[in-house]
């Protein structure tokens, strides 16, 4: 350290309130200029007691003319205040001394809370007070979402710093307005800036209609909807022409290739639906650029033969193929179908289909690591066992992710990364699918994932059965265990799955063991088997086996099995607490009945709340079930119910879901904001790099995934 260099100042710890606008993600001055109030209060004018009706909020001013503490129900604070109208009493429950001395006999105050009547006369309980005097304000006082450690007040100060001192300039270009003014539904008035939108929504003068800034319809919140859905836009669209810019192996799927051995070899033949999507794979599989598909469909739709014939081009033209399963259940049934389908045309060639999972033996594993890394494994099926690092791919161009929506960006990113250190230079990215059984309703596609190309398959196959849905009381369960039983007296196989209650596994646990306990005592003639997350693998192996083969009529379960899990023979589901369940995930358990030619049911079993009825949420999501056996129509009504936040699960790991735009009202600006990203990108580029940063700052990286 030379003579003249002085030491670096040391760091001065964080405070409380400073660590809780960290912990908001308020970081930044835009931050903090867009941290927009929850609610206003109107401190700009004083009501007379007289003038107060009940039920109001209000603020008073006066004088105290008496304060006691009683015991009385409980221990309270009681002041009376008097404003030469009338009297009224504030109530305080929790108070310290400082509440006493500002409150003292003889001080003027201004309070403000909501007039309540009765017996004893008036009352506000818990205003917020303080001493009178000073100018009114000319604008009603925000209310800012917050925490314990982070008080309104520091918090108004912070942000009206944050507001003063950030980089508001306008990024849309001039001839991007009259667009915008046209999405805002025909409003005639100029188009707000950003500037004078954020400062009106802090800080809305008394006369502006309260309605109008809580549904969010005044032109200021339009204005910031559409930057935020304009900023969602430029960050999907970036990642697309960024990703169109990278490499990828061709994979060309030759006349007489593996693909249609294997289509020769199926023991069925393909829906219309399943071929056009089967080409469209094929066709950006023959691009020199990385595929970045969705294929959705509903559930048993025959989205797994779409993915073999995908592995086939793949292993065809030379290379592996990585299919990742969020469970062990699915990675098993997935891989049993392919090595059925593919092994029989890969052992020719000398290679074969590799089985990858966390639970698997050392001696296991590493030979399968070993077939992984000299290329002998054309195609990889296991869990996220696959994008750990000792896994090494010696040419990896395809890799398939089922249910992607139960995977994080940082796990797709993982995957993406493998294509394998002895691959040609020209292999660069590998192809990446993804597949899901809970269809995107059209605005989710637009937004959250307008980076990707959507497949569908919108057609089942021929020869599956419609499934009756009923919701039934849990008041009625001895009635639910009789047509079990005389279900399994048919032959016929029956699911009672139990709801997973996330704060406590204990609780899933003891749930779903009392069931399987009251079942067998109540079914005697049934082999009735438990299915839990806490069991090893190799037990939930044996126990999925036995229901597989027939063996086993009942089995009671967790959601472990929502989703692949394939039982012809299995004709009744019944789903208890159905009214915990997300509407996608009670129609992926419901498709695990109806797949052979048996008549199929599901029944909801519903617990009302002690005395009461079921919530309103819960009521639609049952009455959707029972309305409508459509995967599309089911996630549209999830996404009216759950709001895209649930609905897209970890997609969105790390990234902003929307904050101030709804996807259900605001569609008409999602319009605008694709057209106009688009635009930014081609003619402003340095103004959409703006833009970004400015909404999403480093989280724009989530959404390239």
């Amino acid at each position: 350290m030379s003579a003249d260099a002085a030491p670096a100042p040391p760091h001065k710890p964080l405070s409380a309130a400073q660590k809780a606008l960290r912990k908001l993600g308020l970081l930044r001055d835009i931050d903090l200029a867009l941290h927009l109030p929850l609610r206003y209060e109107d401190e700009t004018r004083i009501t007379t007691l007289a003038q107060a009706r009940e039920g109001e909020v209000v603020q008073l001013e006066g004088v105290v003319t008496q304060q006691e503490i009683t015991y009385r129900p409980r221990r309270q604070l009681l002041v009376t205040l008097d404003d030469g109208t009338d009297t009224c009493t504030l109530r305080f429950f929790t108070f310290y001394p400082s509440h006493q001395k500002a409150l003292a006999v003889g001080a003027r105050v201004r309070v403000r809370g909501e007039i309540r009547g009765g017996f004893l006369g008036r009352s506000i309980m818990h205003p917020s007070f303080h001493a009178a005097g000073g100018e009114l304000p000319d604008a009603l006082t925000p209310v800012y979402p917050s925490s314990a450690q982070l008080p309104q007040a520091y918090l108004r100060k912070a942000v009206a710093s944050g507001l003063r001192r950030a980089d508001l300039s306008e990024t849309l270009p001039p001839e991007l307005l009259p667009s915008l003014r046209q999405a805002l539904q025909g409003q005639h008035a100029p188009v707000m800036s950003l500037r004078e939108a954020l400062h009106f929504l802090h800080h809305p003068g008394p006369d502006v209609s309260l309605a109008a800034l809580e549904d969010r319809s005044h032109p200021a919140w339009q204005r910031l909807k559409a930057e935020e859905l304009l900023a969602q836009q430029l960050s999907q669209q970036m990642s697309r022409r960024e990703r169109d810019a990278l490499r990828a192996p061709r994979l060309g799927a030759p006349a007489g290739g593996l693909h249609e051995q294997l289509l020769a070899a199926l023991p069925f033949a393909l829906t219309a639906a399943q071929r056009r999507v089967v080409e469209e794979i094929a066709h950006d599989l023959a691009r020199p650029v990385p595929m970045h598909r969705l294929l959705q469909g509903d559930v048993g739709s025959g989205k797994t033969v779409v993915a073999a014939l995908a592995a086939a081009v793949a292993i065809g033209a030379g290379w592996q193929c990585a299919l990742m399963a969020p469970t062990e259940i699915l990675a098993e049934q997935h891989f049993a179908k392919l090595v059925g389908w593919l092994e029989p045309l890969l052992a020719p060639l000398g290679k074969r289909v590799a089985w990858l999972t966390g639970s698997q033996k050392k001696k296991q594993r590493t030979e399968m690591l070993a077939l992984i890394a000299s290329g002998e494994a054309a195609l990889v099926v296991g869990t996220h066992a696959v994008i750990q690092d000792q896994v090494r791919f010696q040419r990896l161009a395809l890799a398939i992710i089922d249910e992607q929506h139960r995977f994080g960006v940082a796990q797709r990113l993982a995957l993406r990364s493998k294509t394998g250190d002895d691959a040609p230079a020209q292999a660069g990215e590998p192809h990446l699918l993804m597949m899901t059984a809970t269809p995107i309703p059209r605005t989710l596609a637009m937004s959250y994932y307008a980076d990707l190309d959507v497949s569908t398959i919108d057609e089942l196959p021929p020869g599956r059965t419609p499934i009756v849905t009923k919701v039934v009381a849990d008041s009625r369960r001895a009635e639910v265990i009789e047509r079990i039983r005389a279900q399994v007296a048919q032959g016929r196989q029956v699911y009672w799955v139990c709801p997973l209650i996330e704060e406590s596994e204990a609780l899933d646990l003891s749930n779903a063991t009392a069931t399987h306990a009251e079942l067998s005592t109540a079914l005697p003639e049934a082999m009735v088997g438990l299915l839990h997350s806490r069991m090893p693998a190799a037990e939930k192996k044996a126990v999925m086996t036995l229901f597989s083969e027939g063996v086993m009529g009942v089995l009671v379960s967790t959601t472990v099995i929502e989703v692949g899990v394939d039982v012809p023979n299995a004709s009744l589901m019944v789903i208890e607490h159905a009214e915990r369940f997300g509407l996608s995930q009670l129609h992926q358990l419901r498709g695990r009945v109806g797949r052979g030619a048996a008549a199929s049911a599901c029944v909801l079993m519903y617990t009302p709340p002690e005395g009461g009825r079921l919530g309103e949420t819960a009521r639609a999501r049952l009455r959707a079930m029972v309305d409508t056996s459509d995967g599309f129509e089911i996630a549209r009504r999830d996404l009216e119910i759950r709001g895209p936040g649930e609905f897209l699960g970890a997609r969105q790991s790390g990234a902003p879901l929307l904050r101030f735009a709804d996807l259900a009202t605001d569609a008409h600006l999602l319009g605008w904001a694709r057209d106009a990203a688009r635009a930014l990108l081609d003619h402003h580029p340095a103004r959409a790099d703006q833009h970004v940063a400015r909404w999403l700052g480093g989280k724009a990286e989530y959404l390239k995934a």
